[in-house]
């Protein structure tokens, strides 16, 4: 059954005073506790989008509804709901980390919870850096302290943008690791990336979107399948210059040399024409000593789908 829309937002219009239209008739629902990710080179208007959901630039038209607050109109109920994780790391240098979370907690009117921080800090492993000074901190742990601050007014969506621009892969899966213990907890997580990996990696549905527009939002795994080209790699025992007449409606691309040749086929179709190509290589005088499949990443179709709409 389909829960709710936690967010909401319909026919969404951004145009600047320069005439820059940012977002284009943006529409777009976010089920609670999912994971989405807005999937975009850079300049395509993700951060645009995620701030205007925030309430920090207005929409030129269309609405918006976070928790069925018009984030306009009732702008503290919408932004309560929501933990922000910007892009730069802006956190006062001489800050000690806790008094950083609990400042930020107390920026929405909630009272002091000094247990509630620390198990914030903890989740975030932080615990041991709660008396840190944010300048001794490395990139990576500055990052979590962002995220504990985000999470202080124990909001029910959490914004990240770029979470992992600029960091190490350790930490990119450790980032990871962090955002599915807090969808377990029942936030609703919404990232930005130009990380083809990141999405791949975390995201249960994927919004690609390209010069302020959206142009697909679809379950990971349907995109994935639906787009899903399979490959065949055939090895052969020795190189071909010309591939005979006969093999010509199979497509074939030869690669390495002509060692090895390339079929490209629809996995979700009813026939592969595997069977039928293996009989024409053998027809045609051709060995093959090894073959395996590999799939499109997400990476090739995303290439493909921004090019399209360029």
């Amino acid at each position: 059954m389909a829960m709710a829309a936690i967010v909401e937002v319909k026919d969404l219009n951004k145009t600047y005073d320069t005439g820059f239209e940012a977002l284009k008739g943006v529409n777009l629902s976010i089920q609670e506790g999912e994971i989405i990710a807005l999937l975009g080179p850079n300049g395509a208007g993700k951060t645009t989008l995620i701030s205007t959901i925030c309430g920090i630039s207005l929409p030129t038209s269309g609405t918006i509804t976070v928790g069925g607050h018009d984030v306009v109109r009732d702008f503290r109920k919408a932004r309560a709901m929501i933990g922000l994780v910007p892009q730069d790391i802006s956190l006062e240098p001489f800050e000690k980390v806790v008094n950083t979370v609990r400042f930020s907690r107390g920026l929405f009117g909630h009272s002091r919870d000094d247990a509630r921080v620390d198990e914030v800090l903890k989740s975030l492993s932080l615990l041991d850096k709660r008396d840190s000074r944010i300048m001794m901190l490395s990139g990576g742990m500055k990052r979590r302290v962002l995220i504990a601050k985000a999470l202080a007014h124990e909001p029910r969506i959490l914004f990240l943008d770029e979470p992992t621009a600029g960091v190490d892969v350790e930490l990119r899966k450790d980032m990871w690791a962090v955002v599915e213990d807090l969808r377990r907890n029942g936030v609703t997580i919404i990232l930005t990336t130009h990380y083809i990996e990141e999405a791949e990696a975390i995201a249960d549905r994927i919004a690609v979107i390209n010069k302020g527009e959206i142009l697909l939002v679809e379950d990971k795994e349907a995109l994935m399948a639906r787009m899903g080209q399979k490959q065949l790699e055939i090895e052969l025992s020795e190189p071909v210059t010309k591939l005979p007449k006969a093999l010509d409606k199979y497509a074939l691309e030869p690669i390495r040399d002509g060692a090895a040749l390339v079929y490209t086929f629809d996995s979700a179709a009813e026939r592969t024409g595997i069977t039928d190509l293996l009989v024409a290589l053998r027809d045609a005088g051709l060995q093959m000593t090894d073959m395996r499949t590999r799939e499109s990443s997400l990476e090739e179709i995303f290439v493909d789908l921004v090019k399209e709409s360029a």
